[in-house]
């Protein structure tokens, strides 16, 4: 970017992702004790041996004829034109574009979220922030690391066609594995909120609420998810949704998987209150095809190329350049530190 704000906060910005992660977000409700895990968390056993990025729509407009980058936002004496943000756009990952192609609101959030550091940033050069002594170190070693970053990821890029259809296969194979979908449970969820250190008033209310939920569930034609909605104080309204077998508490996963279909827990005390389940529905564990799996295969097959690709490119480099390091310098360095 040619504007001197956007060029200092796109140095900030290279050495963490834009703030997109809560798109992805697994709202699992009270009872879920972690986030699905990506189905490739661990390093892929290696097998015998391009993901093209979505592009967003971010054409500039043409103003009587004429091109015309339109100026997308503003805040002081700074704008942020169509041109710019296609050129941060370009910057993420295949991940992150695909969100902002499915989801554009997201393109707004990242406009706001930049809007929010130009602000920050030219309060920070109004008062020549960054002339300070440590302030223009530490700027200094953010450029060097993002210009390592920048350079290493262009010498690391692995070739269009990998990895081809005989790679994915037998990586494939040799990871079936890491393909299975563990036993899912559909579940109702009724909770009252009682932490173990409440005082003897909060308690006791509870243990009436709590009451008044069991009498209403144990009276014929009883409607689970209409008691749910009227008592639960839990935020998913009574509906959890799909969980696996790892998401679900341990306490409430004996319980759960004991149950029939369309039945109901005994009411179950945690530390946080009174939890008490029903089991819609069951789904078994089963293994993902290479179909359904491929695209997720083939970026993290092309991640660990470019991580293998860029050890040896390092690598290489130390070799025309060996790396000394004077060991009795930095034992003293450690020694001063440490007084």
């Amino acid at each position: 970017m040619s504007h001197v704000l956007f060029r200092v906060t796109s140095l900030l910005r290279v050495a963490r992702t834009v703030g997109l992660a809560a798109t992805i977000g697994w709202p699992v409700g009270a009872l879920a004790e972690t986030p699905p895990g990506g189905a490739f968390a661990p390093k892929l056993k290696p097998a015998p041996q391009a993901v093209s990025k979505p592009k967003a729509s971010l054409e500039a407009a043409n103003v009587d004829g004429r091109s015309h980058e339109d100026v997308v936002a503003h805040v002081g004496d700074s704008d942020i034109t169509s041109a710019q943000l296609r050129a941060f756009v370009a910057t993420l990952g295949a991940r992150e574009q695909a969100a902002i192609a499915k989801e554009p609101a997201l393109l707004n959030q990242m406009v706001r979220l930049m809007l929010n550091e130009r602000v920050v940033l030219q309060e920070a050069l109004g008062k020549k922030w960054d002339q300070q002594p440590y302030v223009a170190a530490q700027l200094e070693q953010v450029r060097e690391r993002a210009l390592v970053e920048l350079y290493l990821q262009s010498v690391s890029i692995p070739p269009a066609n990998y990895p081809n259809e005989e790679e994915l296969q037998k990586t494939y194979d040799a990871n079936r594995g890491l393909f299975v979908v563990p036993r899912q449970f559909q579940l109702g969820h009724i909770f009252v909120s009682a932490p173990k250190d409440a005082d003897r008033a909060t308690e006791d209310k509870a243990k009436k609420a709590l009451e008044e939920i069991e009498r209403k569930l144990k009276a014929a034609g009883a409607d689970f998810m209409a008691v749910a909605r009227a008592g639960n104080d839990a935020s998913d309204g009574g509906d959890l949704g799909w969980l696996s077998e790892g998401q679900i508490r341990p306490e409430i996963r004996t319980r759960v998987t004991g149950l029939a279909k369309g039945a109901v827990s005994e009411t179950v005390r945690l530390d946080d209150g009174w939890h008490i389940v029903k089991l819609i529905d069951t789904k078994a564990s089963y293994t993902r095809s290479l179909a359904e799996a491929r695209e997720q295969l083939a970026q993290q097959m092309r991640t660990e190329r470019a991580n293998v690709l860029r050890r040896a490119y390092v690598a290489e480099l130390l070799k025309r350049r060996p790396a000394v390091v004077n060991e009795i310098a930095l034992s003293n360095l450690l020694d001063s530190v440490r007084k």
